[in-house]
């Protein structure tokens, strides 16, 4: 191909009129004007998104030409440069702001501009020749942006979905793998952020792992509904300008090419209406940050110190924490997962206000749906691979600080509540708290329970998880007698 000079141009024409554009670019006058009207953010289409519009113009045009809509030597081009397109080799060709005229009318002019120049080039014309091969009566046919777009949209957020469940799944087995290592850790819990009962440090992280898991789960099955297409309605779901048989083509092609279980929704007109399926997947995604957030407050909790905070676990130490406090290291992994959670939640939000704004047979928002949902897959799915290999994975226990805590927890005064009853248990917290002296230590002193009680009683293994109490109604009558 000749290089040309940046000063080099080409005549194009739409229904507004001529431009000039640069000569050797593969998009057209209506995205050249899309750039010049929306320099909003600097931002650019996910290629994820890139890679889904050319899937769908592929499977379009096979459609077509199985139908004998569109002659065989222009579809094949079309084919051919849409499968490029989905490879990434013209990603630089998508210049419209991720901000830009509602619908989604530019990005998806931008994409049949792309496609259409390599097929005329493939076709052996020069750029810009659209008898060849043209943007809007070839690579867009039988298509509006108004079936298009919802349909781009799904699928990209159904393939970048499955970059972030493995990741999601190696995060929840290495929280289990802690919970199992830290399993005979003995520590204090915690409720209102005080002390409570003893628990073993495994299993709150165990109890993490069962988190990411069910956000998992929420996230998958919410997914669900961006399987149902409306591709084929066309303008307002009534599939004008389409042959009856297209609807069916271009969905069963489109799934094969994607490699996604996809299907023809019963109902075009809904799918062109609502964006109930993006809503839910961001809603997913929003309660997946939810949990990281409060996880990664834990981890930073547990972390803190080293002298002066919990110091029940340490961190992996991956730079300096501090440009004037010499030695110190801080939670940075936690601190990102909080910070890209925050990110995630903020673009639920604007999902939210985009999915409500439809009007009618068209919810004209989807440009920021597209780019909300998929931002916070893309960012979730790094972040929370640095989590699991550059903080979960590292993870260890100060055994000496959590059995300290554990002994001195005042809450150890409820396992008494069945042999004593509660108001005497609180009375030795409350003296524990005051006196600084151990829970064991009261009640061996006021002898209400043998030595024997006391140590089996009392035992903070004893108290992590469900065992048979000792003859409590017997023991309570004994100390009633006593009275």
């Amino acid at each position: 191909m000749v290089t040309l000079t940046q000063s080099a141009t080409r005549t194009e024409k739409d229904s507004l009129g001529i431009k000039e554009i640069p000569a050797n670019v593969y998009y057209g006058i209506q995205t050249a004007r899309a750039v010049e009207n929306y320099p909003i953010s600097g931002m650019r289409a996910h290629p994820t998104m890139i890679r889904a519009f050319g899937m769908v113009k592929e499977a379009a045009a096979e459609a077509n030409r199985e139908l004998g809509l569109l002659d065989e030597k222009i579809a094949n081009a079309i084919i051919q440069a849409a499968k490029e397109v989905e490879q990434g080799k013209w990603d630089r060709e998508f210049v419209v702001d991720v901000f830009q005229a509602g619908a989604g009318v530019s990005f998806h002019m931008n994409t049949n501009e792309v496609i259409a120049n390599r097929a005329v080039e493939i076709l052996g014309g020069t750029l810009g020749d659209y008898s060849k091969a043209h943007p809007n009566d070839h690579v867009n046919y039988g298509q509006s942006t108004n079936d298009v777009f919802p349909t781009g949209m799904r699928l990209a957020t159904l393939l970048e979905l499955e970059k972030l469940y493995p990741v999601l799944d190696s995060l929840a087995a290495a929280f289990e793998k802690k919970g199992k290592e830290f399993h005979a850790i003995l520590k204090s819990g915690r409720t209102h952020m005080q002390d409570a009962v003893p628990m073993r440090l495994g299993q709150e992280f165990t109890a993490y792992a069962g988190a990411i898991r069910r956000a998992k789960d929420a996230i998958r099955s919410s997914a669900e509904l961006l399987r149902e297409l409306g591709l084929g309605g066309s303008a307002v779901g009534t599939g004008i300008n389409t042959h009856p048989d297209y609807r069916e083509k271009a969905i069963k092609n489109l799934a094969r090419i994607s490699g996604q279980k996809l299907i023809a929704v019963d109902d075009m007109r809904y799918a062109m209406q609502s964006n109930l399926p993006m809503a839910a997947v961001s809603s997913g995604l929003r309660n997946l940050a939810l949990e990281v957030i409060r996880i990664s407050n834990d981890l930073r909790l547990l972390a803190s110190g080293p002298n002066t905070g919990f110091a029940e676990i340490n961190l992996p130490a991956l730079q300096p924490g501090s440009s004037i406090m010499p030695g110190k290291i801080n939670p940075v992994i936690p601190e990102l997962a909080a910070m890209v959670s925050f990110q995630v939640v903020g673009n639920d939000v604007a999902v939210a206000m985009a999915v409500q704004a439809g009007q009618l047979e068209l919810n004209v928002m989807m440009p920021t749906m597209a780019y909300s949902v998929l931002q916070s897959i893309t960012i979730l799915t790094n972040m929370l691979r640095q989590l699991n290999e550059k903080c979960v994975a590292g993870v260890t226990a100060n055994e000496q600080r959590c059995n300290f805590y554990v002994q001195a927890t005042v809450s150890l005064a409820t396992a008494l509540n069945p042999y004593i009853g509660y108001a005497k248990a609180a009375e030795i917290a409350k003296e524990a708290v005051a006196t600084g002296r151990s829970i064991i230590e009261i009640a061996r002193e006021k002898k209400l329970l043998s030595e024997q009680e006391i140590n089996e009683i009392l035992d903070p293994v004893r108290m992590t998880e469900p065992v048979r109490p000792l003859d409590a109604a017997k023991k309570r009558e004994e100390i009633k007698g006593k009275k």
